[in-house]
């Protein structure tokens, strides 16, 4: 709203008044959020590098040892004992969700069981890798979600971040001076007429005073 669609009146003024109240409250607990998020990505940071260091690591083992499988099984055997592994195992995927300072982020509940202790295949024919890979693969998708969780709150974090940020840079350096100019012209608009009333008034005084003289 431009100064022009408001009209110079005592009760614009105590409106604009309220509003610039209202705006430097809202810029102060916005300021107080942006402190509390600044806290929780400098925690959230350190655990999201720990993670990312054991899931990058798990994934290079993971490939380094389906290679060797490959070398000495070849990739179709290795895609065989995979389709019989699916009878055998039975993951179970849960997704709750939580509000966290403000934020909404999924939890993901995940369990494989397995029907049978033996594996689904036999030692002869088979690679000595294969036990190794197997291992290797359940630890890595145990990361790989807890790493997915805390990627995915840290980019929550930063994203309420940048709107936080906006939103205050927005009340200081546009909403709140435009109130503080527009009470500032306002106030000088009603001084004005204050100061013309009471010349009016004075003359008028005068007058009267003069035509009693004169009578």
């Amino acid at each position: 709203m431009s100064f022009r669609d408001i009209k110079p009146t005592k009760s614009n003024l105590i409106g604009l008044q309220k509003r610039l109240i209202f705006a430097v409250r809202g810029e102060t607990f916005l300021e107080y959020r942006r402190e509390q998020l600044v806290f929780q990505i400098k925690r959230l940071w350190k655990e999201y590098l720990e993670l990312r260091s054991d899931f990058i690591a798990l994934f290079k083992q993971s490939l380094i040892k389906l290679n060797q499988t490959y070398e000495e099984m070849g990739k179709n055997g290795v895609i065989l004992i995979s389709k019989l592994s699916r009878i055998q195992y039975r993951p179970m995927v849960d997704i709750q969700y939580q509000k966290k300072v403000g934020i909404v982020v999924p939890r993901i509940n995940y369990k494989l069981f397995q029907e049978e202790k033996l594996p689904a295949y036999t030692f002869e024919g088979t690679s000595h890798f294969l036990d190794d890979l197997v291992v290797l693969l359940k630890d890595f998708f145990k990361v790989m979600i807890k790493f997915s969780e805390i990627e995915d709150l840290l980019l929550k974090h930063a994203t309420n971040f940048k709107k936080v940020n906006r939103r205050i840079n927005g009340l200081k350096n546009l909403i709140i001076p435009r109130l503080k100019m527009n009470i500032k012209q306002i106030r000088e608009i009603l001084e004005e007429i204050e100061r013309e009333n009471y010349v009016r008034l004075k003359k008028t005084k005068d007058l009267i005073v003069i035509k009693e003289k004169t009578t």
